[in-house]
């Protein structure tokens, strides 16, 4: 993948191209939120939330043909236990999610920005 920069609201966010798709670095949107450190922590937290679990679970629906909806579920009835702490790669793997991982930061294929910046 190679990187690209953008600037959305003096956040710079790399954007990165893999055949015909464009990847959004989520981390770096989280660490707009909070310091580069905690920047994995929010993306988890994000995770947890069942707004969230809903929205990706569409998306993925409407542009990813593989994406396995019935897993999506067991993440979405667990949104907001205290126990529940998934990780970006066990949604990405379980659900065969676009999201990807990659050396500490997480992407996903061109949709998020929104939830982040409102």
């Amino acid at each position: 993948m190679k990187n690209k920069i953008i600037e959305v609201q003096n956040v710079q966010i790399s954007i990165s191209k893999q055949e015909l798709d464009d990847y959004i670095c989520i981390t770096d949107i989280a660490k707009a939120k909070s310091d580069s450190v905690r920047a994995a922590d929010v993306v988890r937290n994000w995770l947890r939330n069942r707004g969230t679990l809903e929205y990706l679970s569409v998306w993925e629906q409407i542009y990813n043909p593989n994406f396995k909806v019935f897993e999506s579920e067991h993440f979405k009835k667990q949104a907001g236990l205290l126990t529940f702490t998934p990780s970006v790669s066990e949604w990405a793997n379980e659900t065969n999610s676009t999201v990807k991982g990659r050396r500490k930061q997480f992407w996903t294929k061109g949709m998020g920005c929104k939830t982040f910046f409102k």
